[in-house]
């Protein structure tokens, strides 16, 4: 078995779709319409789906803000180059929610940004990705 993707509701498909593709560097796999149940998916990745976990946006049409409560966390993404990904990200006008920089108590250099409906993503520095955060 392997992990085949994380859904995300959205508030709006095209934003959503841009920031994951020129912030993040995604690529758009598909796309498809759902009219008898109004609502729109678009799966982005690094990789295709036969070999790569990707997101799946989920856009219910007409329904523009969810409520994300507090079991969400956040995704993770490796990087390696976290300065560099988000200054990127500050230059497209996205949000960095926490600057690089090692975790509290550890080595590994991390930071936060949000995505255009507030989802939380943490950026992991790949040389340490597989280590665990405390070291």
């Amino acid at each position: 078995m392997r992990i085949l993707h994380t859904m995300l509701r959205v508030g709006n498909l095209e934003r959503s779709i841009k920031f994951y593709q020129d912030v993040l560097g995604m690529r758009l796999l598909r796309t498809s319409e759902n009219e008898e149940y109004k609502y729109t998916l678009a799966f982005l990745g690094y990789g295709d789906e036969e070999t790569s976990s990707v997101i799946e946006l989920t856009y219910n049409w007409g329904q523009t803000e969810y409520d994300l409560g507090t079991a969400y966390g956040h995704i993770a993404i490796g990087a390696d180059d976290i300065y560099a990904v988000c200054e990127k990200v500050r230059q497209a006008g996205g949000k960095v929610t926490r600057d690089p920089g090692p975790v509290k108590g550890g080595k590994t250099v991390i930071a936060f940004v949000e995505d255009p409906d507030g989802y939380k993503i943490e950026f992991i520095e790949n040389k340490m990705a597989q280590a665990g955060l405390g070291n």
